[in-house]
């Protein structure tokens, strides 16, 4: 947090979705929903305790289904996020587990589940998918609602504001930011949440500017303080001096213009001002994602990512529910591709339904392809039915975490006895599928050459790949200034498993998020990659960067930034160099 002599002060959080807004602010919260006692239950009211949290989840969930009727067309896309809240109100995790703990430790139930929420909040934050680990927020916010009924809090009334304002809360939940009315939002910031939580997912739907992380923002805003909000670079700055709003006032003005300009251009190809076409493809977590990759033109599903389906129950899944998700993703995407990534997930601390066995670091721990292979069983379920749901559309299969040439033999061992227990069951399949690994530690990066020998593709995963490499523990505040993309150790090693794809034949995609920042795209297009998934959000705007660039210019620039030592020269390059055409990035000027 930075404090000026006028009394400006800018407070640096995370981008919920890009834009810029300036107005007065409005604070909303949940007053008392925080302060819980425990206080103990005798035996013959224990059910009468057990009553009020049902009657507390009952009153909630029917509010929340209000909320999603009273939706318009606008925020249909995002139905899929209201209805998982929907679920998780009866979710076995928390509304089974919280009964449970009233009976079994007899205590209140706001203790119960609160007791209860902090546990699955724990199980969720060692999951190191980033995407995953923000559904952490998705419980918390379903928690927070039926706390609010036990409570008998005056829950939050988005819809009931009616000045032209910008919201500031300690949190808010999907349903909370779909009760937005454009006409008199302007924006909203919160303590909680990050880039990748479904309150952002709306925020970036909706297209409003958001700041969502900033820890403190409640204690250090009051109402109607004058706010600047810049999504795109995730800051707010309160009382800002006159010059100060003078700038951001311009600035709101030229990101406005750029914003219809991608809107205009959406439908275009990606191809280059030379000619080159690049493949945009979309990560997706959801089946239900595929309207928004379709909406925004991408080329395939680049990552889908099959962990969901083994949160959201409470056992392993049979090879037929797996089928049935994996039929379905294939059939509304075909022909265009679709690349499943096998179950990527530390068992031991993610799952609530196997025994416990503690890790002192999980990130380097039995997780990903090595916890399939340490259970064989659930594997060749999994890869049962992907080669099943084949048969139906085009499908590639991804393997995570390879680091070693003795890993993929093993997955290729599981594959044929998956294959021969197919044939015994005379189902219908399709064995003949692309495989691929991601390349995401080091090891695989130096044994690239090895490993692409027994591979159809590799598929480079930038958020694991820059952890590894830097010895970063993303979720560590201290080192989180060294997480870098453009870091040249990074860039060397996107290049090393480049030339080592090429010198193979073999295909290479990126699905990290490196590759759905504008940023990163003139190294990487300069590098040779022209297979980029990302969250499908981000694909017009990447379209259009690329629109704006020529190869052989790119090439050129990459010579020059692979022999720069630090990341600001490679980021100060970069933003000289390209700084008529890329997006979001004139904040300090």
């Amino acid at each position: 947090m930075n404090d000026s002599p006028s009394g400006q002060i800018i407070i640096r959080g995370i981008s919920g979705s890009p834009g810029i807004c300036i107005g007065k602010a409005y604070l909303v919260d949940r007053e008392g929903v925080n302060i819980i006692k425990r206080y103990p239950v005798s035996e013959d009211m224990v059910s009468k305790e057990v009553d009020r949290f049902k009657n507390a989840v009952i009153k909630a969930k029917n509010d929340h289904a209000k909320t999603i009727e009273s939706l318009d067309q606008q925020l249909s896309e995002n139905l899929n996020i209201l209805e998982t809240h929907m679920v998780l109100f009866k979710d076995k995790m928390l509304y089974g587990k919280t009964i449970e703990t009233i009976s079994n430790d007899k205590v209140n139930a706001e203790w119960a589940l609160r007791k209860v929420s902090r546990q699955v909040r724990r199980m969720f934050e060692q999951i190191d998918d980033p995407y995953l680990k923000a559904r952490v927020n998705d419980i918390t916010q379903v928690s927070d609602k039926i706390m609010t009924y036990l409570f008998g809090a005056q829950d939050i009334r988005i819809r009931d504001i009616n000045k032209r304002v910008i919201i500031v809360a300690h949190d808010l939940s999907p349903a909370d930011t779909s009760q937005i009315q454009l006409e008199r939002i302007k924006g909203f910031v919160t303590d909680r949440g990050g880039k990748d939580s479904h309150t952002s997912i709306v925020a970036k739907s909706l297209k409003i500017p958001s700041v969502l992380g900033l820890g403190n923002a409640t204690r250090n805003v009051n109402n109607d303080d004058i706010l600047i909000v810049d999504g795109s670079s995730g800051i707010i700055i309160i009382n800002p001096e006159e010059d100060t709003l003078f700038r951001y006032e311009e600035k709101m003005a030229r990101f406005l213009a750029y914003r219809a300009d991608i809107e205009r251009e959406s439908h275009l190809p990606a191809v280059t001002e030379d000619g080159v076409s690049l493949n945009l493809l979309a990560n997706i977590e959801l089946v239900e994602e595929v309207v928004s990759a379709r909406d925004n033109r991408a080329s395939g599903i680049g990552l889908f990512r099959t962990e969901f389906l083994y949160l959201d129950l409470n056992r392993y899944p049979t090879e037929d529910e797996l089928l049935h998700k994996y039929k379905e993703l294939v059939e509304l995407m075909n022909p265009a591709p679709v690349t499943i990534r096998t179950l990527d997930i530390n068992g031991d601390k993610f799952n609530p339904y196997i025994d416990p066995v503690e890790e002192a670091n999980p990130a380097l721990g039995l997780r990903a392809v090595r916890f399939c292979l340490e259970n064989e069983a659930i594997f060749i379920t999994q890869i049962k039915a992907i080669l099943r749901a084949a048969a139906f559309g085009n499908i590639k299969l991804l393997i995570p975490m390879i680091s070693c040439v003795e890993e993929i033999l093993q997955v290729k061992e599981v594959i044929s006895k998956a294959v021969l227990e197919l044939e015994e069951e005379d189902k219908i399949f399709n064995k003949d599928i692309p495989l691929g690994i991601m390349i995401e530690v080091p090891s695989a990066v130096i044994m690239a050459d090895e490993l692409a020998a027994h591979v159809d593709f590799f598929s480079i995963g930038t958020n694991d790949l820059i952890q590894y490499s830097m010895a970063i523990d993303r979720r560590n505040r201290r080192v989180a200034h060294l997480y870098q993309a453009l870091n040249p150790a990074v860039l060397k090693m996107i290049r090393l498993t480049l030339e080592a794809a090429k010198n193979n034949g073999i295909e290479l995609f990126m699905c990290g998020e490196m590759a759905g920042d504008p940023i990163n795209i003139p190294i990487l297009l300069g590098l040779g990659l022209t297979n980029l998934s990302m969250n499908s959000g981000s694909i017009p705007v990447i379209k259009k960067m690329i629109r704006s660039l020529n190869v052989e210019r790119a090439r050129e620039n990459a010579r020059t930034i692979m022999g720069l030592t630090t990341t600001d020269e490679i980021t100060d390059f970069i933003l000289e160099e390209y700084k008529t055409i890329l997006p979001y990035r004139d904040v300090e000027e």
